[in-house]
C-alpha cells in the first residue's frame, strides 16, 4: 500500500441525493475502521422501532436508566443486523475497556461484546452512548471506488452531532461541517 493512502476512520460519509442504494440513502455514517482489507462503519441517523429497554428486556438484562431506556436502537447497516454495536465516548483514561472493542484512532469507541449492555444495565458504563443492530461494511478499495463516483461525501466526524443532535438534523448538521446546503447539492452526478 502507497504511504499517501488516505485513511477515513474517524469521519462521517454522507450520502450524496440520489444514493441508488436504499439502505444508503439519507445516511450518514461514522467510519470505526478504515484500512487496506476494507471499511467499517455505523449508519447515525436512521432509528428503527426498538428503544435500548426492548433491547435488553430481549438479551435478559435490567432495563437502563429510564432516558436511556426510552433512546432509540439504530440501523448501523446491512450487515449482522441481529448484532448489536455500541458507538460510545472513549473510557476514562484508567485503561478500563470491554471485551471486544474497537478504538478509532482520535475519535470513538465501538464496544460489541455483551459487557457494555451490562454496564448500562447496572447505571454504568459510558455516559453517551448510540446502540446500532447492524453495520456498514466495504471489501477493499470498495469504499473509494462509491467516492469516486460522488456517492458520498467524507468530514471529520463531530460526536456532538452523534450524541446530541436531534435525528432529523444529523444529515444537514454532517454537510454543514463541509459548508454545504443540502439544497444546493443536486442529485444527478456532473455529466457535460
Amino acid at each position: 500500500m502507497p504511504q499517501d493512502r488516505i485513511v477515513l476512520a474517524n469521519q462521517f460519509l454522507i450520502a450524496m441525493p440520489g444514493m441508488a442504494d436504499e439502505a444508503f440513502a439519507g445516511s450518514v455514517i461514522y467510519l470505526c475502521e478504515h484500512n487496506e482489507k476494507g471499511a467499517l462503519g455505523l449508519v447515525i441517523n436512521k432509528p428503527i422501532s426498538l428503544t435500548l429497554g426492548s433491547l435488553f428486556e430481549k438479551v435478559e438484562l435490567s432495563p437502563p436508566s429510564e432516558a436511556l431506556a426510552a433512546t432509540a436502537v439504530y440501523y448501523g447497516g446491512p450487515v449482522q443486523t441481529e448484532r448489536g454495536f455500541v458507538l460510545h465516548e472513549p473510557l476514562d483514561a484508567e485503561g478500563k475497556h470491554y471485551n471486544a472493542t474497537l478504538a478509532v484512532p482520535g475519535g470513538l469507541e465501538m464496544t460489541t461484546s455483551r459487557d457494555v449492555l451490562e454496564a448500562l444495565s447496572n447505571g454504568a458504563g459510558p455516559r453517551r452512548v448510540l446502540v446500532t443492530l447492524g453495520y456498514s461494511g466495504w471489501a477493499a478499495g470498495q469504499l473509494e471506488e462509491e467516492i469516486g463516483r460522488n456517492g458520498w461525501l467524507t468530514v471529520d466526524a463531530e460526536p456532538n452531532i452523534i450524541f446530541d443532535t436531534p435525528v432529523e438534523q444529523r444529515y444537514e448538521r454532517a454537510l454543514g461541517l463541509l459548508g454545504v446546503d443540502p439544497r444546493m447539492l443536486s442529485q444527478e452526478a456532473g455529466h457535460a
